[in-house]
């Protein structure tokens, strides 16, 4: 009898896969369940060999690949007031299931792996016109890291993907274009000295502030003027400070201050002209702060980049989702998934999964019932689609 999804989510939901942590538990298993249906998988990993992505195909070799693509890890649940176990599935009787990863994006990757044992039978009976891909990745968490190794190594062997559908929680509502996101660090170093003698100092934390406002500037004038794109929540383009870091006493003048700051731009969009400027801005700050101290730095190191999406018109994959939910294009969010790396490698791409992304990285994170029960259903007529040739579709 095949496993349900819930009792593989179940499974997946026990393996405490926290970005700081290593996936190789769950990636072991998954390879395992895997090889239990006959389905042999490789795997590429991160420099120290402490996390792995996963790649398996179902079907004949040369067929073009409809790859369904879910990440492993998952975000903290340090500080959060939860109510269940976070690493136990867990039924209020309510109509939904709780636990870290429910939604994001662990029940997608449970109702692809109920179906692996259906997609077998239809490869050996050779009824599939189309292989079916599992591509897992580790790190998508903390900016889309693992999946690039992933797919290096699909075009290494040249893997023929006709397409790609990314199963973040979208309540089963495709999504066919986000947000790309960068992160950058910037380090003020200024000279520190008694608070008494401010002036033979270079304060780190005020030169920095300086900066962040610089930063907000451009924000609100991107609110104010920049390009609109009515198709996303957000619909311009959007810059924040996420952290802040300086000082070490009340009496002493601060030598260093670090921030971060992130850029979501709209497709179309380089956030490069953002950091153009705020590196400009800082070369003026640097004249005023080595007019007192020479050994005054400012850098700024970009930390995390992820592509902005936008579904290929006319796509194989974006049709079969058209078709099967019923909808002509789809939703703008400003979210980032691993779609935009898979796009900017060449492989056409949808966002579509269970689970709403309200749920997603709080508290008591859950998925309904209705939505796993959804992405299985639908998934089983993908697998319909998939199944059919030419003269038939």
């Amino acid at each position: 009898m095949a496993p349900s999804y819930l009792s593989l989510l179940r499974t997946l939901l026990a393996f405490d896969t926290t970005s700081r942590y290593s996936n190789l538990e769950l990636i072991d298993w998954v390879s395992q369940y895997l090889a239990g249906f006959g389905v042999s998988s490789q795997r590429t990993l991160n420099d120290d060999g402490s996390k792995s992505n996963l790649f398996a195909r179902i079907g004949a070799d040369d067929l073009p690949l409809m790859l369904l693509s879910g990440h492993t890890d998952v975000v903290p649940v340090d500080g959060q007031a939860w109510s269940t176990p976070p690493f136990v599935l867990t039924d209020k009787g309510d109509g939904r299931w709780y636990g870290r990863g429910t939604a994001d994006m662990k029940g997608f990757i449970a109702c692809l792996l109920a179906h692996v044992p259906d997609w077998v039978r239809l490869a050996q009976e050779g009824r599939l016109q189309q292989g079916i891909g599992i591509a897992l990745s580790y790190d998508e968490e903390v900016g889309c890291l693992g999946v690039p190794r992933l797919i290096d190594a699909l075009l290494q062997q040249g893997v023929p993907v006709a397409g790609c559908i990314i199963g973040e929680p979208t309540s089963m509502r495709p999504v066919v274009a986000h947000k790309g996101i960068a992160h950058y660090h910037c380090h003020v170093q200024g000279r520190a000295a008694h608070s008494s003698l401010t002036p033979q100092g270079v304060n780190a934390i005020e030169y920095a502030a300086r900066l962040i406002t610089h930063v907000r500037r451009l924000a609100d004038t991107e609110a104010s003027f920049g390009h609109h794109q009515p198709l996303y929540d957000v619909p311009f383009t959007t810059l924040q400070t996420g952290t802040i870091h300086g000082g070490t006493a009340n009496n002493i003048v601060p030598k260093d201050c670090e921030f971060t700051f992130e850029c979501r731009w709209l497709p179309g969009d380089d956030p490069q002209r953002f950091v153009d400027s705020v590196r400009d801005y800082a070369d003026n700050l640097l004249l005023e702060m080595r007019q007192v101290a020479p050994e005054a730095m400012i850098s700024i190191e970009p930390r995390v980049y992820c592509p902005a999406f936008e579904a290929t018109p006319g796509s194989e994959v974006l049709h079969y989702v058209e078709k099967l939910c019923g909808c002509q294009g789809g939703d703008g969010v400003a979210y980032t998934t691993e779609a935009g790396v898979f796009h900017a490698a060449g492989m056409p791409c949808v966002v579509l999964g269970p689970g709403s992304i309200e749920q997603a990285h709080r508290p008591d994170e859950f998925i309904e019932e209705s939505q796993l029960q959804a992405c299985f259903d639908w998934l089983g007529r993908l697998t319909g689609e998939l199944c059919r040739s030419d003269s038939q579709g």
